[in-house]
């Protein structure tokens, strides 16, 4: 890989995680860099890079490195399962091991490299008060008092879970963008449609806050994995099927584990000039 803290521009890796994209910029050792305006800048995928979110990787004296997500509109995210995962393996690759310690918003997690080649991560405990998701006022979360009675799980960011027969069925161009400026969400929400396709099984597409429809989220699944076990259709070991291909969750005693493929697709550089643009 070039170098990513030369001063004549700014390195970063084009990665994904069944589809799910991000550009990652390494950051340890000079600072953070990322900007609202850099991360819209990127996130366009026809005058930037295009990216579903950009993590940014920087020291941490608490862990083996510590993570930043922003979406493509230049907002925050509190919890990107995926990239969470992609970068993971990459450190984990630099280090020469098969675990690590990272800290996100959601504090001190931990991923590991199982001997099929597939990449883990503890996403911590989900978030089942209203008040933590969050919502705008105590409602049910099992059963939300909006179209299909939607489940509320909170990953460190917000997630609305519906149930719905047939998940490929849903326009999510049209559903999705009600759901996430809900009033009942304030910051908010991702959405997810699941229908389940077997014992412990589901198929699941997604609708992201900031981002739009995506081929996976790693968060989504882990919020849907919860959200089905609460409403008695699934056990705790459940296998997802989204447009970018299949993650496994499993919700344990020391928290929700999000396991699937990881892929560092390129390299890339951004240029003096168009970094001063932006300026």
């Amino acid at each position: 890989m070039m170098d990513m803290r030369a001063s004549d521009g700014l390195g970063f890796m084009k990665m994904h995680g069944a589809g799910n994209d991000f550009v990652v910029i390494d950051s340890r050792g000079r600072g953070a860099v990322t900007t609202a305006a850099l991360a819209r800048a990127l996130g366009d995928r026809n005058r930037g890079v295009g990216f579903d979110q950009l993590a940014e990787i920087r020291d941490s004296a608490e862990a083996d490195f510590a993570l930043d997500f922003w979406n493509a509109d230049g907002s925050r995210a509190g919890a990107c399962g995926n990239a969470t995962r992609c970068v993971c393996d990459h450190v984990m690759r630099g280090l020469g091991r098969d675990a690590v310690t990272l800290v996100t918003a959601r504090g001190l997690l931990r991923a590991v490299r199982r001997a099929d080649g597939l990449v883990s991560v503890n996403m911590g405990q989900p978030q089942l008060d209203w008040r933590e998701v969050p919502l705008a006022q105590e409602v049910d979360t099992l059963r939300l008092p909006l179209a299909g009675e939607p489940v509320a799980v909170g990953m460190g960011n917000p997630h609305c879970i519906r149930f719905v027969p047939d998940a490929e069925a849903v326009a999510l161009a049209a559903e999705g963008p009600g759901m996430e400026h809900d009033p009942l969400f304030p910051e908010r929400t991702n959405v997810e449609f699941a229908s389940q396709t077997g014992p412990d099984r589901l198929r699941l597409r997604v609708w992201e806050r900031g981002a739009g429809i995506t081929l996976a989220c790693g968060s989504g699944a882990c919020a849907t994995a919860v959200a089905a076990n609460l409403r008695g259709l699934t056990g705790r070991q459940v296998v997802l099927e989204m447009d970018g291909g299949v993650l496994e969750v499993d919700w344990r005693e020391d928290g929700v584990w999000l396991t699937g493929p990881v892929a560092h697709v390129f390299d890339g550089w951004l240029s003096p000039a168009y970094l001063e643009a932006l300026a």
